[in-house]
């Protein structure tokens, strides 16, 4: 629907595409920004003086040019860049009116309130698809529009229990420390958000074909189950997944290992780098012996090499192994990782300019596309930042207009 922008040096592959995001927190948000790299004009609809619940989820919180607090955290900054904010309270009748005219303008809406909440505004797949047929409506929920649980309130980490993530991460019954532990960070989110727009995707291209839109029913804890991988497999085929800290259920040796000064990564793949291993570390016989022949038998030389690993620092065995095809590394901290060779060359942080704090550092789009390239056209934007510009420029909306809509506490 929208036409890009005529100087506009490459325009990006989702250029032609609007996006009306009412989401909120990490899941929907993810999926409009990865939207907004590709060239997507995203509208973001926000609640007056409160926005996205994450703006408030701090500390850390974005600093402005002075060195103070702003009222926007670390978290939210981390998925809303691309994006234009327009605060508006749909809860009032002036405010439905807006949004539904938004959605009438724009290609795709993407949405993750409670099942069945919109419909009271209005602004429900079926109400807003009878006004904008070719709409691409995304609605994500914790566990989808329909079954026992279709009504409840749904979190990453509720997921990440329920979906069986936690019964296989964390150290192994037995151990000091053991128990179900969850991933470090929204894993559940994000990968829904990156299912998201790839069904979102999808759609548009059913409708480039068909010329109807449609509406997408993406659930938490569907994109949980669907990501136990090899985990969900082994038990469907008879295995038992569980807890086994850092070692992998199905090729070994693939875990930690301590050295001298910390802990390193093995990651043997196959028979060849099993042997190169043996050979780099004088135990050359290991490869051949009958008694480690399989993966299972390989377990009971996790001891031994551990004894082998500990003579020497990290740095020292990753440059061994990379020399002879051994895929093995450290385990770096997050300051580690931006400090990384590898992660500075592939410019994995960016740095955009925002409106109250200057120039600010953003993690980069791992997305490379050589003829429609990510462009990184807006910092996250303040709340409501762009509401007289979106209901002025696109909507038409005059200067009366906008005013008497601030002054009824419709938009901010």
């Amino acid at each position: 629907m929208k036409k890009p922008a005529a100087d506009a040096p490459v325009p990006g592959a989702l250029s032609h595409i609007r996006v009306l995001d009412l989401s909120r927190v990490l899941a929907g948000p993810w999926a409009s920004q990865t939207l907004g790299d590709l060239g997507a004009e995203v509208i973001k609809v926000e609640r007056p003086g409160r926005g996205d619940d994450t703006r408030l989820w701090g500390p850390p919180f974005l600093k402005d040019r002075e060195g103070a607090d702003t009222r926007d955290s670390a978290y939210y900054l981390c998925a809303n860049r691309n994006k234009k904010s327009v605060a508006i309270d749909f809860t009032t009748a002036a405010g439905q009116a807006l949004v539904r005219d938004l959605a009438r303008r724009c290609d795709v809406l993407i949405e993750n309130f409670k099942v069945g909440s919109l419909a009271q505004y209005g602004l429900d797949h079926a109400s807003l698809l009878a006004l904008n047929p070719r709409l691409v409506y995304c609605s994500i929920t914790g566990f989808g529009q329909t079954g026992p649980y279709a009504e409840r309130a749904g979190y990453d980490f509720l997921m990440q229990g329920m979906g069986g993530l936690m019964s296989i991460t964390g150290r192994a019954d037995g151990e000091e420390g053991a128990g179900p532990v969850k991933v470090g960070v929204a894993l559940t989110d994000i990968l829904t958000g990156l299912y998201a727009s790839t069904a979102i995707l999808a759609a548009l291209q059913s409708r480039d074909l068909s010329g109807v839109g449609q509406h997408i029913d993406l659930a938490l804890l569907d994109v949980q189950v669907a990501c136990l991988a090899n985990q969900g497999m082994n038990h469907l085929y008879g295995g038992q997944p569980k807890r086994m800290g850092n070692a992998h259920p199905n090729t070994v040796p693939y875990q930690d290992f301590p050295t001298a000064d910390g802990h390193m990564i093995l990651a043997i793949g196959n028979d060849g780098q099993f042997a190169s291993f043996c050979r780099a570390v004088g135990q050359a016989g290991w490869a051949s012996d009958a008694r480690f022949a399989t993966n299972a038998d390989r377990i009971a030389l996790i001891a031994l090499m551990r004894e082998i690993t500990v003579t020497r620092g990290t740095a020292d065995w990753v440059a061994l192994f990379e020399r002879v095809g051994v895929p093995c590394g450290p385990i770096n901290t997050i300051a580690d990782v931006f400090e990384d060779p590898q992660v500075k060359a592939r410019g994995t942080q960016i740095r955009m300019t925002h409106p109250v704090a200057g120039e600010i550092p953003l993690v980069a789009s791992p997305l490379r596309l050589s003829q429609t390239p990510v462009q990184y056209r807006r910092a996250p934007p303040t709340l409501g930042q762009d509401t007289r510009e979106v209901l002025g420029d696109l909507m038409g909306l005059s200067a009366q207009q906008i005013g008497d809509l601030t002054t009824q506490g419709v938009i901010a």
